[in-house]
């Protein structure tokens, strides 16, 4: 177990057929600020303190080019790699960054070939401050599997997250004081489901759908509040079909939560959340949560 050595997510990279219209979207109507680029990509931060919670990357078609979690220290970098290795997962040795924020790392493709990269001491902005209306940082990425159980083991034996819920469809897991970072849906390829980046507060998720409302892209499911997490969620399909989602309030846990089980989350009939309030995701959104694949090899700086 290398339990402890990671702090939560850091970013996640996307590829992207048109670089500068999803820079207009992402700064103007999402609401994160530019912070580097560079001549293949544009890096993107949040309100909080680290480099950049985005990173998008041209390419030839929309695709998951990695997720990126931060780690303690250099040695826990070291550890989480040395770990790795053992796991039988081929990766790129530990390396300094050259590419915007820094830092040092190592990337490698998980058994289903999700492509993670685990850094520390990477760049860190002196003015982080919640803000109104904008992405503080990201709250958690939801992958799907056709392996849930495979998937969920690799993460908790070999990369130290915990266990913290378990619905009829999805297995949810932190590294850190988050109700959960990463879940696991249940069927299909080992796509993207979504990205979820957590608001100030429920005032800002609501000011913040409006916003997405009022450019065009309308609440695909939402506003509800969630059973595992209790965070309240608006969730909208982006440009080049991402399935993005503004969440607040995302419960915090201790060594001592109670893992929950499918059988501490049931609805009523024709309910789906805590509030009852929203009907069931669009069949827009159910599409795109399907489309989205990680790139078919590690993509580096540069290329």
């Amino acid at each position: 177990m290398t339990m402890g050595r990671l702090t939560g997510l850091r970013s996640v990279e996307l590829g992207v057929v048109d670089v500068p219209a999803s820079v207009r979207f992402y700064t103007e109507v999402w609401g994160l600020a530019p912070v580097a680029r560079t001549e293949q990509a544009v890096y993107l931060r949040g309100t909080a303190a680290h480099h950049h919670i985005l990173a998008l990357h041209r390419r030839p078609k929309a695709e998951l080019l990695g997720i990126t979690l931060a780690a303690k220290g250099r040695g826990d970098v070291d550890e989480l790699h040395a770990a790795v290795k053992r796991s039988g997962v081929a990766g790129d040795a530990p390396i300094t960054i050259a590419e915007p924020g820094g830092g040092y790392g190592f990337t490698f493709q998980d058994p289903e070939g999700r492509i993670i990269r685990v850094v520390a001491d990477d760049a860190q902005h002196a003015d982080a401050a919640p803000a109104a209306d904008r992405p503080h940082h990201l709250a958690h990425v939801v992958l799907n599997s056709a392996a849930v159980a495979e998937a969920r083991a690799f993460f908790v034996e070999v990369l130290g997250f915990r266990l913290t819920d378990q619905t009829r469809m999805m297995d949810f897991i932190t590294c850190n004081d988050h109700h959960h970072n990463v879940a696991f849906v249940h069927g299909g390829a080992a796509t993207l489901n979504h990205i979820a980046f957590e608001m100030l507060d429920l005032e800002s998720v609501m000011r913040g759908a409006g916003r997405m409302r009022d450019h065009g892209y309308p609440i695909e499911w939402g506003v509800g509040r969630h059973g595992p997490g209790n965070n309240v969620f608006a969730y909208f399909v982006g440009p080049e079909e991402f399935v993005i989602e503004y969440t607040a309030e995302v419960q915090r846990i201790d060594e001592h939560y109670r893992v929950g089980r499918p059988e501490d989350w049931q609805w009523p009939p024709g309910r789906i959340d805590h509030w009852g309030i929203s009907g069931p995701p669009s069949e827009r959104m159910k599409a795109a949560q399907q489309k989205i694949r990680f790139a078919a090899a590690i993509v580096r700086p540069g290329e």
